[in-house]
């Protein structure tokens, strides 16, 4: 029960930090210590399992895909989504810069997190964090697509979202936003469009398992790289949460507001000089110092937890 609540918790982070566009998933479970146990998990999906179900059975399959981990993990992320969806969605538009500098101090700590685990020493550590630099970058500057949302249009939506899901860096509503597919996908779940939901569902999961597993090979065959380089996109998206910016592009939603598509950065004193608003740099220092408490309090429970795994298996 201990082992499932804090799946649970994790889960819970997860899923509030997948509503805002531009802060992954991917990120908390990362350095929450569960990444590579989730990968695991997600490439047992294969047609395999028929087989393994008639000869295991129902709960033999469910420990081979180690069942109540992603059961705790996912029910907690769609509890998370519906309950903060709302909190998250307000605290956004009536304290924008105090809610991008906490998700700026979690990113930027976790960038931390996860470059100490590389090797440092070595050069080719250094390349590949500059191409995750770049490619991170480059993500958050792509102008949108107009893409009509049909059914097979939403199932690849679907699978290239999921994958920046799992991806430290970016998120998959972000995805869907550059793809030009985000108000569709919002519009078919307020209305309950079956079969664009089955479309896009059917394209998740298809690409998270495939996904996946090829991020299971990455890690087993160049942790290393694999590791520098997804630094390197978590430190070039945090553009995307600088909390003073200007819209360059934008997406216009159903109800006639607008959704930031590609922002510029700009310094505080820049902001106050043309918005006419305070930058509240205090409060944006507090709750960036807030982010990356949490980073570090979540990595201190990841290594205590693997900690206690090894002293199981030594008595």
């Amino acid at each position: 029960m201990k082992e499932h609540l804090r799946t649970a918790v994790v889960g819970a982070l997860m899923g509030a930090a997948e509503i805002v566009p531009g802060v992954s998933g991917g990120t908390i479970a990362f350095i929450s210590g569960i990444y590579e146990r989730l990968l695991n998990c997600l490439q047992r999906f294969t047609p395999a399992l028929f087989a393994e179900l008639r000869t295991r059975g129902p709960m033999g399959v469910w420990e081979l895909v180690d069942g109540s981990f992603l059961a705790a993990l996912f029910g907690a992320m769609l509890i998370s989504i519906v309950a903060f969806a709302n909190v998250i969605s307000y605290l956004l538009s009536s304290q924008p810069i105090a809610v991008w500098s906490f998700f700026c101090g979690l990113v930027l700590a976790s960038s931390w997190v996860v470059g100490r685990q590389t090797r440092l020493q070595e050069l080719d550590t250094y390349l590949a964090i500059g191409v995750g630099v770049i490619v991170g970058y480059s993500v958050t500057h792509l102008v949108p697509v107009e893409i009509s949302p049909t059914p097979v249009a939403l199932f690849f939506g679907g699978m290239i979202a999921v994958c920046a899901w799992i991806l430290p860096g970016v998120s998959g509503s972000f995805v869907l936003l550059i793809l030009g597919l985000y108000t569709s996908v919002v519009e078919a779940v307020k209305s309950l469009e079956v079969i664009s939901l089955l479309s896009l569902g059917c394209g998740c999961a298809i690409g998270l398992v495939s996904f996946s597993r090829v991020l299971t090979v990455l890690f087993d065959r160049s942790r290393n790289v694999t590791l520098a380089v997804l630094t390197g996109f978590m430190v070039g998206s945090m553009v995307k949460l600088w909390p003073w910016k200007s819209t360059v592009v934008y997406q216009l939603k159903s109800d006639g507001s607008r959704i930031p598509i590609v922002e510029e950065p700009m310094m505080p004193h820049t902001y106050e000089m043309l918005t006419g608003e305070d930058s509240q740099l205090l409060i944006a220092a507090l709750t960036a110092l807030g982010g990356c408490m949490l980073v570090v309090s979540l990595h201190w429970f990841a290594v205590g937890r693997a900690q206690d795994v090894l002293n199981r298996r030594r008595t």
